[in-house]
């Protein structure tokens, strides 16, 4: 029977007045902001090309029209100067956070359920005029901007720039965060903070899979996302809540989520101080971090992996 992990972080952490300062996982090996918006692959009114065309091509009444009602329009999700026509549904919402937060709701017959497929919208309307008109960056009626930054392939509009969206041709959609901070790594099919492109562990897919704690899918998740040490990754909100509940292993593979040394030095002098009746029991233990295998003495408490001194291991 397998030691109980949990139990045995929980009683490291919590023993005497121990002070061990873990480092989080975003620190240590860079957090991964892959929070999925959207962005402008041709933007009209991006800084470099604005500021030219609005000192020598663009008429100052034309700029004026551009720019009416910036920032005023919108939803939770994106300010923008545009609604869309759901091609799924055919219904008109702010964006198609609006659409699946509505359709996706419990309040909602779970058969009619259903997530907005980005590519595929077709037609929007103008948040000024109320003209319906296909995909553009600029209203064929009243000639405003609908979105400072607009992205063709993902049907993209928004006016804040702050979020320094990107759209990256290997992920098929666009994110934030401005493209000279990521990296798009191709066998974990995703982008990475620049900071991981040396030193992450590359697992096929990483991405594109559930947060093992909260199940949200992580490829197009609105929220940070960490890449742990062993190459997996998890909301950031979720890792911290597992430190907070003295969890400091992978939910998928076991390996500690961050450098655990102080905290095995520190149970190796709680140990000392423990007497075991079971001296010449021996036992084989299989570690989790280095997946080396050892044969040492029974402990009731812990076993320590006599390679890399870690004590995550469990009996075999």
């Amino acid at each position: 029977m397998g030691v109980d992990t949990t139990f045995l972080w929980c009683k490291t952490f919590k023993m005497g007045a121990m002070d061990v300062q873990l480092e989080s996982t975003a620190v240590q090996h860079g957090q991964a902001k892959i929070n999925v918006e959207e962005h402008a692959l041709v933007s009209l009114l991006s800084d470099e090309k604005y500021a030219t065309e609005k000192t020598e091509d663009v008429d100052p009444d034309d700029y004026e029209k551009l720019e009416e009602g910036i920032m005023q329009y919108g939803c939770a999700h994106y300010r923008r100067r545009c609604r869309i026509r759901a091609p799924c549904c055919n219904e008109i919402f702010d964006c198609r956070h609006c659409h699946n937060e509505t359709k996706n709701s419990i309040k909602i017959d779970a058969v009619k359920r259903h997530e907005l497929p980005r590519h595929e919208v077709q037609q929007v309307i103008c948040s000024l005029c109320g003209t319906e008109q296909e995909v553009r960056q600029v209203c064929i009626s009243c000639g405003v901007c609908m979105g400072k930054y607009f992205c063709e392939v993902c049907k993209l509009f928004d006016d804040d720039v702050s979020k320094q969206q990107y759209h990256c041709n290997g992920c098929g959609i666009c994110r934030i965060g401005g493209k000279e901070n990521f990296f798009h790594c191709s066998k974990c099919g995703c982008c990475y903070s620049i900071v991981l492109k040396n030193s992450h562990a590359c697992v096929e897919g990483a991405m594109h899979h559930d947060c093992p704690i909260c199940f949200e899918y992580l490829f197009e998740s609105t929220n940070d996302v960490s890449v742990l040490p062993c190459g997996h990754t998890i909301h950031v909100k979720c890792l911290r809540e597992m430190e907070e509940h003295c969890q400091f292993a992978c939910p998928l593979c076991s390996k500690s989520v961050c450098d655990m040394s102080k905290a095995w030095e520190r149970l190796d002098e709680e140990l000392a101080t423990i007497s075991d009746t079971c001296d010449n029991k021996m036992v084989r233990i299989l570690c989790n971090d280095c997946g080396a295998t050892s044969e040492v003495q029974f402990h009731l408490i812990a076993h320590k992996c006599q390679k890399c001194k870690s004590y995550n291991t469990r009996q075999i």
